[in-house]
């Protein structure tokens, strides 16, 4: 073992790696519980996604650490989950099923652009301020679907939205599971996120605003509600309008993971002159991840920024993933738990996320405003449109304008200016009615 994951060279060892892999799976466990609950809302069936989302981490982190070596978990991502039910579901009226296969079709398409190290090009073409909005962005969307669905932020006729009645009991669960939650992370208490969560569960459940559940440990829930069902609709995509889900859900997950993973290797010392090393290995994990998650029946699978909790207390080498890998398959014998885990307990844990992923905000350059304005749009079009493509598009349509307009035109990669294009008919498809 030693051997196989460099222990010695990485200046680490198998108790510290234990340990880091317990507490990166400890900070992002709650996205068997999250997860569920914002992919329900488009109608799946919840308790097949708790067991696709364990087992889709698993995979993912499990590849992570054997075929990359790097201390990196992948789960289903927040944000992009958001994107699946709000905005291709519900928004758009698009049944899951069809929806599950432009992510399956999307995950064909990752594997492809990583294996010919398309990724790897485009990743260069992007200029680094826009990955960091969006990040930024997605972060403020996923901080306002909190707010949302926590009862604090409401629909107001007169302003477009106000803040929510704190005369509605279960609003308090989600103010009392920010407080902990935020005192825990200020105090930098390992699963900070796990454990408020855990309080306002247990808060609810004392004051009887949460059901007490009949059981603790089961048997995982069963896959066939969703198992395949991505392949069986493969033929349903078939509109410009689906096509275009499929573009999104590719690129939002490939400018998460990407900005993650090189986050994530900076942290750890891993980058040498610039550059990740075994990046490759790393694309494709999380790609291949991507693909089991979607024939699971689950989102988008990317890497997890709270890795960084199991870096920050040593995790070094691939072994930490393993141990991450295991503790989500032994995580899927607590679905029982699902009911308890209600809005006002996840919503916390949203408002949270955004506001690690919009400390990204600080590597934009701010003070050039060729640069400052489509990252601007995408930053507040994200939440204020409830739609993550939607603020993408605004700020890749905007980019290339700027830029012209600053006479850095050749600066824009050809890349840039074929999204620029690819973003109007975006746009223009989704204005149709």
């Amino acid at each position: 073992m030693n051997k196989y994951f460099h222990l010695d060279e990485l200046n680490t060892n198998i108790r510290t790696e234990i340990l880091a892999g317990f507490t990166t799976f400890i900070s992002m466990s709650y996205i068997l519980f999250v997860n569920p609950n914002v992919l329900g809302a488009a109608g799946m069936n919840q308790g097949a996604i708790f067991t696709a989302t364990a087992l889709s981490a698993a995979f993912g982190t499990l590849m992570m650490g054997l075929y990359a070596k790097y201390p990196i978990a992948t789960a289903p991502a927040l944000g992009i989950n958001a994107f699946f039910s709000y905005s291709v579901v519900i928004g758009m009226g698009v049944n899951w099923q069809t929806a599950l296969a432009a992510v399956f079709v999307a995950s064909l398409i990752f594997i492809l652009i990583t294996i010919f190290k398309l990724r790897e090009m485009i990743i260069d073409a992007i200029p680094s301020d826009l990955k960091f909005a969006i990040s930024s962005g997605i972060g403020l969307f996923i901080a306002f679907l909190g707010l949302h669905q926590g009862g604090l932020v409401v629909a107001n006729k007169s302003t477009v939205v106000g803040l929510g009645s704190f005369t509605t009991p279960t609003t308090w669960l989600t103010v009392i599971g920010l407080i902990v939650t935020s005192i825990l992370l200020v105090k930098r208490v390992p699963g900070a996120i796990f454990i408020g969560m855990a309080v306002t569960a247990i808060a609810g459940l004392v004051t009887g605003l949460i059901p007490m559940p009949h059981h603790i440990i089961s048997g995982a829930p069963s896959l066939k509600p969703t198992f395949g069902v991505g392949m069986e609709y493969f033929s349903h995509i078939n509109t410009v309008q689906l096509w275009v889900v499929v573009l999104t859900f590719l690129l939002v997950t490939f400018f998460d993971t990407a900005g993650t993973l090189v986050g994530l290797a900076q942290q750890a010392g891993f980058m040498k002159d610039n550059k990740m090393p075994r990046v490759g290995k790393a694309l494709m994990s999380d790609s291949s991840a991507m693909l089991v998650g979607s024939i699971l029946g689950t989102s988008p699978v990317g890497a997890y920024v709270e890795s960084s909790a199991g870096i920050a207390v040593g995790g070094r080498s691939g072994l930490t993933s393993v141990v991450t890998a295991i503790c989500f398959i032994l995580g899927m014998f607590f679905s029982p738990l699902l009911p308890v885990v209600t809005n006002q307990v996840t919503a916390p844990a949203l408002i949270i996320v955004g506001v690690l992923m919009a400390q990204s905000m600080k590597r934009v350059h701010w003070e050039k405003l060729e640069i400052a304005i489509p990252s601007f749009l995408i930053v507040i079009g994200m939440p204020l449109t409830y739609s993550i493509s939607d603020g993408m598009a605004l700020g890749l349509i905007m980019y290339p304008l700027t830029m012209i307009a600053a006479k850095r035109g050749k600066e824009v990669h050809s890349i840039m200016y074929a999204l620029f294009f690819i973003f109007i008919v975006f746009i223009t498809i989704l204005n149709v009615k």
